[in-house]
């Protein structure tokens, strides 16, 4: 079989390896398509060669079937349609209060051990999902971010007819604009760059960019002064946590989903005087995987207009550097058969 690998210094290897068989526990997987997530490209600019064991196959966007069931595992057949959650919570003790996809232990597949971007994957039964005979494996590979969107807006607690502002229109924001939509909110999404504002609009998203025009004076006129009842920071800037307050309406939810590693200033006076709540939203539970798959299964909302492209594993070098040379681009795959 073929497995990539990352050697570090921006470089990837693809390798033959023997297929293993699955140990107790585990299925081995038949990896059809993987998608190339932020974190990934992180890895590949070396930020995380402190936390990955080079050489190291990653990868955690996923979708496969069933290629051979471990001893002891129960309710998986070869062949099923399935994909993982990629968190392996075996770590998880009382401390964590019931949380095992925010436990202090916690394990990201992908990331902390081997992950996807290889022919066959080996992985804990307890990471699956099956999916539905009809489901297009293509676009299941969407899944896992997709069930990240499904997560912030599930925390925001966004009713009908609520006003939800996306801050940022890249692939998670897009995303998280979908599930909104799927809501039945009105969504007002926030973005600079022209593609992908013209991408949102193309998909029937209302865009504003705060270049050219006030967002609060936008939102503040369209909704009768009323502002958002739900702002989704998702572009991880300064400028989007100095407006996050601004267009955010009285009792107003900011869901964080950016993620910021490093200490920032913003506008507490705003939280007092408008009584905003701050929420805190991160990867995924079982229900939002759940509730992901139908979506994707569905396809309602054209998640196909997402993939930017799509090349075989022995090229997965040069994905990686087609995203750093298409900053504007959405969602790369691999094909892993």
């Amino acid at each position: 079989m073929k497995a990539s690998l990352y050697e570090g210094n921006q470089t990837f290897t693809v390798v033959e390896k023997e297929i293993e068989a699955p140990a107790a526990g585990e299925v081995r997987i038949k990896v059809a398509y993987c998608g190339v997530c932020g974190t990934d490209v992180h890895i590949y600019h070396g930020m995380m060669d402190k936390r990955v064991s080079i050489p190291v196959t990653i990868g955690h966007e996923m979708s496969g079937t069933v290629d051979a069931v471990g001893e002891g595992v129960e309710g998986f057949r070869v062949g099923e349609k399935i994909t993982v959650r990629p968190l392996d919570n075996r770590g998880e003790t009382p401390a964590d209060k019931g949380h095992s996809h925010i436990a202090k232990a916690l394990k990201f597949i992908g990331i902390d051990s081997p992950g996807a971007m290889q022919q066959y994957w080996n992985v804990p039964a307890f990471t699956l999902h099956k999916l539905k005979e009809e489901t297009d494996l293509k676009l299941a590979a969407l899944i896992e971010p997709l069930s990240v969107a499904c997560h912030d807006v599930r925390m925001s607690k966004l009713k009908k007819d609520e006003v939800a502002v996306v801050l940022g229109g890249g692939p998670i924001g897009l995303l998280v604009a979908m599930v909104a939509k799927s809501k039945g909110a009105r969504v007002i999404i926030s973005e600079v760059n022209d593609t992908r504002i013209k991408m949102a609009e193309d998909m029937g998203f209302e865009v504003v960019n705060p270049v050219i025009t006030d967002l609060v004076a936008y939102v503040d006129q369209q909704t009768e002064g009323g502002l958002a009842d739900v702002v989704f920071e998702v572009a991880g800037v300064q400028a989007s946590l100095d407006v996050m307050t601004e267009v955010a309406g009285i009792r107003g939810r900011i869901v964080m989903v950016a993620i910021h590693g490093e200490k920032k200033p913003v506008d507490l006076f705003k939280f007092f005087w408008k009584e905003l709540e701050l929420i805190g939203a991160r990867v995924y539970e079982k229900e939002d995987y759940e509730e992901s798959i139908q979506l994707i299964t569905e396809n309602k909302y054209n998640f196909d207009k997402i993939i930017t492209g799509t090349k075989p594993l022995d090229e997965i070098q040069q994905i990686f550097e087609d995203i750093d040379n298409n900053p504007t681009g959405m969602k790369f795959l691999i094909d892993c058969q």
